[in-house]
Order: C-alpha cells, then structure tokens, then sequence
C-alpha cells in the first residue's frame, strides 16, 4: 500500500502524537470523568519516549522540526486536560471585562498554568537525560526521585494543583492513605516507579524482538547455528538471557511494588477511629449558594443576610456549637461584618462562628480571611488566605503583567497573601485553616497540625466554576484529612460542601448550586501521622539514594576503564 502525507505526517510525528494522547489519558483520571485506575498506565509512553534516543530514520524530502518536545505535549495533555475547568472564568462582564478581554483572561490562564506543568515535565526528561545509565531499575529511581522532586519544588511556588497523587482521589482511599507516611510525594513515587517500570519491561521486550528480528539465530540453541564450535564465548545468547531477565525483573518488582503499596495502604486505612464524647463537636454548615455576580448588587445584598443568618440560626436549634461559614461569604471588612444580622444572632444565641470576610491592612490593600466570632461577638481569631488565585485574585509579576492585564480588565488587584505558618487558636482548641486555593498545599495544613490543629477547616467560594472544579476541590480536601488524620469540615458557597472524617470517607456532600445547610459530629485528634512529624521525608531519601547509586556507579565505569 502506498503512503500518503497523512500516513508519512504521522510517521514523522508519531512520538508528539502518542505523548499527547497518553497526557490527555492521564487528565482523565480527575473530575468529571473520574478514570483513576488509569493513572497506573498514562505514564508508560512518556516514559518509553524519554528512554529511547531518536529515531535516526533517512528523510527523503525535507520536514519541518517539530516545535513542541513530546514531555511537554504530555504534560499539555494532562494539564490541561485537567485543568479545563479553568475556563469557566469567562465570562468576567459582571466585573466590567470586555467579553473579549475575558475570553482573553480565561485562555491565557488556562494556556499558563498548563504550560507551567509542562515545565516540569520538559525539566524532568531533560534530567534523566543528563544522569543517564544502563542500568534500567537505577533509570526508575532515579526518574522518581526526579519527579517528586520537581513536584515539591512546584508545590513550594504560588501555581500548584494537579500532582499526580491527586488523580487516585476521592476514589482510591487506600493508596491515598500513603499520604500519612510522607504526604503527596509517596503516592506520586509509586505511580511515576510502576509505570516506569512497566515501561522498562516493554523496553526490554521491544529490544529482544528487534534482537529476533535482525538475529534469528540468537533464539536457537547454541549447537544448531552454522558455524558453531564448542567452547566458543556465546555474546549473543548471554544477550538473550539478559533480556529475559530484565523483563522478568522490571515486571515482577512494578508487580511487588503495586501489591506492597496498596497493603501498606490497607493497613493504615483499616485502623478504627476512636470517638470520645469529651472530644466530640457538632458543627453546622451554612452553603449561601449566592453566585458573585450577585453578591454587590442589592439582591446579592438581601440574600446574604437572609441566607447566613438564617441558616445560622437554624443550625444552632439543631444543636450546633459552632457553625461555619464559605469564603468570603460576608463580602465586606471587619467592622461591618461585625454591625451585620449575621453577627448580631451570634451575639443573641452565644454560639460561635467561622465567618469568611475581609480583613483591612492599611494602604488600600487588604487579606482575605476567616474570622473566629466567639459567642459575644468578638473575633477570637482570623486566619489570612495564604495562597492567592493568580490573576484572580492578584497580578504574578505584576511589573511585567499589570499593564496587559489592565488594559484587560478595569479591575484592580489590591489583595495580598497571608502570612506563613499561621496558628488559628479557638475555644476549641487550635484549627487548621484553608482557605479555597490553599486546598492544593499540602505543607500548608501539615505546618499548621504540627503546631496543634485538631481538625481542619477549609472555606471556599467556587464561584463561578463548574462541578467538575468543585469535585476536584473536594478530592484536594479528602487528601488533607488523610495526610493530617483530621475530620475536615469543607462550607463553600456554591458546592461542594463536606464533611471528611480521617480515613478520606464523606460523611455528608452537599448539592451544586444549592442552598444548603447541615450539622455533623467531628471528632478533635492530637495524633500525629509520620507525614505531620518529619514532613515531606521520602523526597530527599529517594533524591539522596538515586544521586548516590548514580555517582557510585559512574566512579565504578571511570575506574573499569582506566
């Protein structure tokens, strides 16, 4: 049959075509369609792709380079696969935007931070390049370590959500469950180590077959080849064995590695929860479900004081003793949040709430926070949002960016992050606090159980993106609960709101674009997973072991070959 343009572009193409298919694969694993056992598979042709050198293949016509590297093809796969729900930005003309200056926003933020992941992915293919070995298992480790690397280094910056622990949430608790013994980073390591493994199995078969193919005689026995004399040194069938070995060893140890994980997981995930009266609390919720293009119009107005105070007064007939509220519910500064129905019932039942408002810093700049209003009324405590919303909720590098964005958009961007390592104290007891974005760093919430979090609190808006974001918002919040081992209490605005007890288990999920309010029983916990005591530990071992091996084995060659 005869080749056409079409059979020779894809041909010539085949690597980007494959890495983006399988990085689109892999971003399926998430909210909305949820394909999470994938996630054990997506990997394979990138890895497959990074091991193997170019195709040195003769070009009989001339053919324009390929712009776009194969690992940033599959990370855009997966990014913005992912991440499309970013979109859902647009339209922004509730805040004055153009339509098209919105549409402008929502593309360059959904280019952005999926290109943002495509440089870690171009950073690790290029690493593995550069500390390359033959030694297929040391490839692994060291393409492992390499990429949690990356990840806690991408986690540590403002832009972070999908690492690829999270594409196993809200489904596969167990292996979720690995997060108490070094949080995100040991459920990435086994999925980057079982992929590449598998990978290097099908490397090593790929290579036995070219073998057979171009040496047939290499798979018959020694004494049936022409030319045979006894004695003689036999490379090609030590060869042969060889790749049989090497595929044995790599399938076998993802097999082991797969098994032992997901026991491991088990274990942790099978241990009871004590709940002891004296540690007990009954906390409502209240979903104000009030969409942001309402909230500073008189409707919006009139609906959040009927919304929160209502639902906070019948949460407390319920027997509620304290009652939480989404971010920003009470869109206004302190000092009006406090004349407000909401905080005047506060001051009537003597029950205390968590308000999200604003805090004033001076200077026209301001924090987004979470106000603790004690039964009199006073706030007790406030925790300031520490991770801000790029471009939504301030300019990244706003000398470079503020002007295009301002000829964009007549809004102005005045607020300014929290400051790190926050203790929220309470009557309760101390409280970890995450505030909507905040939800996708982990080191967040573990500085704060260290330092006495007995349960966690996340508040968010959601406002105005779609089911797909907020679910993906929840399986965030499920990992913190598993990693801290804390009930975890989620009031958003719009959905989906949520309790979470330790184990990753929603107790109770409110509707979308809903109305809601609901009280549930927590339990407060002082335990202290190995994750909340030494922190992010596996990443600088398995970084430490595969340098280490690396090095070993490059003095080793240097010295053989002196």
């Amino acid at each position: 049959m005869k080749s056409n343009i079409f059979t020779k572009l894809i041909t010539r193409n085949s690597k980007q075509i494959i890495a983006l298919a399988s990085g689109i694969t892999m971003g399926l694993t998430v909210a909305p369609v949820g394909a999470w056992f994938v996630a054990w598979f997506a990997m394979i042709p990138l890895w497959l792709i990074v091991i193997n050198p170019k195709n040195k293949t003769k070009s009989f016509s001339p053919s324009p380079p390929v712009p776009l590297p194969p690992s940033l093809l599959w990370a855009l796969g997966y990014h913005g696969t992912a991440l499309y729900w970013i979109t859902g930005l647009h339209p922004l003309t509730w805040l004055g935007v153009p339509w098209l200056g919105s549409i402008a926003i929502a593309s360059f933020a959904w280019f952005f931070i999926s290109f943002w992941g495509g440089i870690l992915v171009m950073l690790w293919a290029r690493l593995i390049k550069i500390f390359s070995t033959q030694n297929s298992l040391l490839r692994v480790l060291i393409g492992t370590a390499i990429w949690c690397a990356l990840e806690r280094v991408w986690s540590a910056g403002p832009l972070w959500w999908s690492s690829l622990s999270y594409t196993q949430s809200p489904h596969n608790l167990v292996i979720l469950h690995l997060g108490q013994i070094s949080g995100p980073t040991a459920v990435t390591a086994v999925i980057v180590a079982f992929n590449g493994l598998l990978a290097e199995a099908l490397n090593a078969a790929f290579h036995r077959r070219m073998q057979y193919k171009f040496n047939p005689t290499l798979f018959s026995s020694a004494s049936q080849r022409e030319g045979y004399q006894p004695g003689q040194s036999d490379v090609l069938q030590a060869s042969q064995r060889f790749g049989k070995i090497a595929i044995a060893t790599s399938g076998l140890l993802a097999v082991a590695i797969f098994i032992s994980a997901h026991l491991i997981g088990y274990t942790l995930y099978s241990r009871s929860l004590p709940q002891p009266l004296e540690a007990a609390l009954k906390v409502g919720i209240v979903q104000g479900n009030i969409p942001n293009r309402l909230k500073f119009k008189p409707e919006g107005k009139q609906r959040i004081r009927t919304n929160y105070t209502q639902g906070y007064l019948n949460l407390v007939k319920q027997g509620a003793e304290a009652v939480v509220t989404p971010e920003g519910a009470l869109p206004f500064f302190e000092n009006e949040i406090i004349q407000s129905p909401l905080i005047a019932a506060v001051r009537e039942k003597g029950v205390l709430a968590w308000v999200g408002g604003y805090k004033s810093q001076g200077q026209g700049r301001y924090t987004n926070s979470l106000l603790t209003f004690t039964g009199e009324g006073k706030v007790y405590s406030r925790y300031d949002k520490e991770k801000l919303v790029p471009l939504g909720e301030y300019i990244p590098f706003e000398s470079v960016l503020g002007g295009i964005i301002s000829r964009l958009s007549p809004v102005t961007a005045r607020q300014i992050p929290g400051k790190a390592n926050q203790i929220v104290e309470t009557p309760f007891g101390n409280v970890t606090v995450g505030i909507c974005y905040g939800s996708a760093f982990a080191e967040q919430f573990r500085n704060q159980t260290e330092k006495g979090g007995q349960f966690i609190i996340t508040a968010s808006n959601n406002d105005p993106y779609s089911e797909a974001m907020q679910f993906q918002h929840h399986a965030q919040d499920i990992m913190r609960a598993i990693e801290n081992d804390r009930w975890a209490i989620r009031a958003t605005n719009t959905g989906y709101s949520a309790f979470v007890n330790p184990h990753g288990k929603t107790l109770w999920i409110s509707g979308h674009d809903t109305y809601e309010t609901h009280a549930q029983t927590i339990y407060r916990r002082q335990t202290q997973t190995l994750y909340v005591r030494w922190g992010d530990w596996l990443c600088w071992v398995l970084l430490g072991f595969a340098i280490g091996i690396w090095g070993w084995e490059k003095r080793a060659n240097i010295i053989r070959n002196s």
